[in-house]
């Protein structure tokens, strides 16, 4: 998959309103492989609803929204596991790892799906982010910046042309989402593949080629 656009698009529960102000609702993005985009958001705005749609989870938006030049209300369940699998990655703002697994399975739970990363680079992994001392850790009694650090290396155990990270460093210091940064910029030009990262405020420090505003 080489380009996102999204035409007209709008959240159902936005239809009639006339006082939206926004780069991306009822506007034309296109969002291209290679490049950094941020979307950046308040409160209220559409964005867990955005991500929804990018990733087929929801679809109760008017307009359209293409993969290449596929709409994708055409795709079956079969077409988004594909996807997921090889074109889209996401992590999460809530996270969905699993607590009573430690940080280490949470990121092989997916890793042994795509045998895209070897133990040693997930190892090296733990290391740059500072919780190496955590991996047999079990995720519940994990603080949740070290549980957005697990969530971040599961999003890298797969090939993608796009990863989309919802409030990756939210609950990081300067530090750790710097580090992050550096890491997701490194396997994004690895496999040639676009970063969308939303933000409603603390956002990960990164070339942003474009902002978009909901």
């Amino acid at each position: 998959m080489n380009k996102i656009t999204i035409l007209n698009a709008l959240p159902r529960v936005f239809a009639g309103r006339t006082d939206i102000s926004s780069d991306t609702w009822q506007r034309e993005v296109v969002l291209e492989r290679g490049h950094v985009y941020l979307i950046e958001a308040a409160s209220g705005t559409g964005k867990s609803s955005l991500c929804s749609y990018l990733i087929g989870y929801r679809d109760d938006y008017e307009g359209q929204i293409f993969f290449d030049d596929r709409d994708i209300r055409q795709l079956h369940q079969a077409d988004w596991t594909q996807l997921r699998q090889r074109s889209l990655s996401y992590m999460f703002q809530e996270l969905r790892l699993f607590p009573e697994l430690t940080a280490w399975e949470n990121v092989q739970v997916k890793n042994q799906l795509t045998s895209h990363k070897s133990s040693a680079e997930i190892e090296s992994w733990f290391e740059r982010l500072g919780i190496a001392d955590r991996r047999t850790t079990k995720l519940a009694h994990m603080s949740f910046g070290q549980q957005q650090r697990v969530a971040f290396m599961r999003a890298l155990c797969q090939p993608f042309d796009f990863i989309l990270a919802d409030e990756p460093v939210s609950h990081l210091d300067k530090e750790n989402s710097a580090i992050m940064g550096a890491m997701l910029l490194d396997e994004a030009h690895r496999q040639g593949a676009g970063i969308i990262v939303t933000s409603i405020g603390h956002h990960m420090d990164l070339p942003y080629e474009k902002t978009f505003r909901l």
